[in-house]
């Protein structure tokens, strides 16, 4: 009935991988990176922010061309699409040893869902030291109008 739960009386030598099992049940891993709460493996990083006007997409590709990335949008879904070389090092005489490799390389697809209401058709991209700033300006019949009063 109750073979589930824990015993708390184990010993000092069973005592800290007990607590990091017990921890890591309470809390599984997420796959995140790190504090942003990007899924592992998501390339290249993507910032979405909006204003009255538009929605900006900021695309982190460092080491990229622009030529290099596919950007697209259908149905209110952002698509990057490119490829990252392989980093290569020489050194005299032969390929360098690594001991570890961040960098990942191959092709890569990251998608992303816009909010609704955005004229896609006047979209600009512009890329400058490894970012893509992508303007999509909300259709007019949604942007923010003032309203005068009247006096009565």
């Amino acid at each position: 009935m109750f073979g589930d739960l824990r015993r708390f009386d184990t010993g000092p030598s069973r005592g800290v991988d007990w607590f990091r099992q017990l921890m890591d049940e309470m809390f599984p891993e997420s796959g995140a990176a790190d504090i942003r709460s990007v899924p592992r493996g998501s390339y290249p990083m993507i910032n979405i922010g909006r204003t009255d006007d538009a929605v900006r997409v900021y695309v982190f590709a460092a080491g990229l061309a622009a030529e290099a990335l596919d950007v697209s949008i259908q149905d209110n879904v952002l698509t990057v699409r490119g490829e990252r070389p392989q980093a290569r090092s020489e050194i005299e005489g032969g390929e360098a040893a690594y001991f570890r490799r961040e960098r990942g390389s191959g092709e890569f697809v990251r998608t992303v869902a816009l909010p609704d209401g955005l004229d896609a058709d006047r979209a600009e991209a512009r890329c400058r030291n490894g970012v893509v700033e992508i303007h999509l300006p909300k259709r007019e019949e949604l942007k923010p109008r003032r309203i005068d009063i009247q006096a009565a």
